[in-house]
């Protein structure tokens, strides 16, 4: 027996087609999922090839979850192929840099609109059906920094934070109805996007000897979490929020000096 089969699922990926979303479409396929992995970049259309490739099943759609029209659209070409989602994973989003008295309100606004405005705007469109259904699931990407603020980074903090919050309320209003929602929040994860800082000398040496697992996260790990959060192994734990990052965060109190306890 499959400990995890999502067969009978149709699942929607945000910001699908690199890094950690490519790594939960295809850890979704791999349990049996039909995917539906929405970028606004093309490359998400090589992410549904690899999993057609590997005998999955997947659909590639261009959506920009920061316009209403564009997520309807994608919506009404799942409803079309006669499917509705059952999972919702929320994970497109980005960052700028900048610190808090120099940030442009432009680019706060920005970063809001598709790290956490973009999370509701999909949470309503995509949960409809599974509202009128009375069953799904909703996982959304958030990050460490959504408890540990990220200095110098624009609006990436508080728009994650909100995530972890907006998350919380759908669990609270919606839970009655049948759907849960839940988040997993990464660490360092080695992706395209971050590997340049990697391969900056000495620099994945010195993160990796902060994680107690000893070792860089990579997408799969976030896959995982999200798998088992959006399958009915999970079926009683919704408004929760899991930490994936090696045990990073768990250690503030191994930097503060105390002699005799090494």
């Amino acid at each position: 027996m499959t400990w995890i089969d999502l067969s009978s699922n149709v699942a929607v990926v945000t910001g699908g087609g690199a890094g950690i979303g490519r790594g939960i479409a295809l850890g979704l396929a791999a349990v049996g999922a039909e995917v539906v992995v929405l970028d606004r970049d093309e490359a998400g259309s090589d992410v549904a090839a690899e999993i057609r490739g590997n005998g999955g099943r997947a659909e590639f759609f261009v959506c920009d979850v920061t316009c209403d029209d564009s997520v309807a659209w994608a919506a009404e070409q799942i409803k079309a192929r006669g499917s509705q989602a059952g999972i919702l994973v929320n994970n497109a989003g980005t960052m700028l840099p900048g610190g808090l008295d120099a940030v442009s309100m432009t680019d706060w606004d920005r970063i809001l609109s598709l790290n956490l405005t973009g999370y509701l705007r999909c949470a309503r469109v995509f949960g409809e059906p599974m509202l009128e259904r009375g069953a799904g699931a909703i996982v959304h990407v958030a990050s460490i920094s959504a408890s540990f603020p990220q200095g110098y980074s624009g609006a990436y903090s508080v728009s994650k934070a909100g995530v972890v919050m907006l998350s919380r309320q759908l669990a609270l209003e919606w839970g009655p109805r049948g759907v849960r929602s839940n988040v997993v929040s990464p660490g360092m994860i080695r992706t395209p996007m971050t590997d340049e800082i990697y391969r900056a000398p000495s620099v994945h040496e010195a993160r990796r000897a902060l994680v107690p697992a000893r070792r860089i996260g990579q997408p799969a790990d976030i896959a995982d979490a999200v798998v088992f959060l959006a399958s009915e192994r999970a079926s009683y734990i919704t408004g929760e929020e899991m930490v994936v990052d090696g045990g990073f965060t768990r250690t503030i109190m191994g930097v503060i000096p105390r002699p005799g306890f090494e």
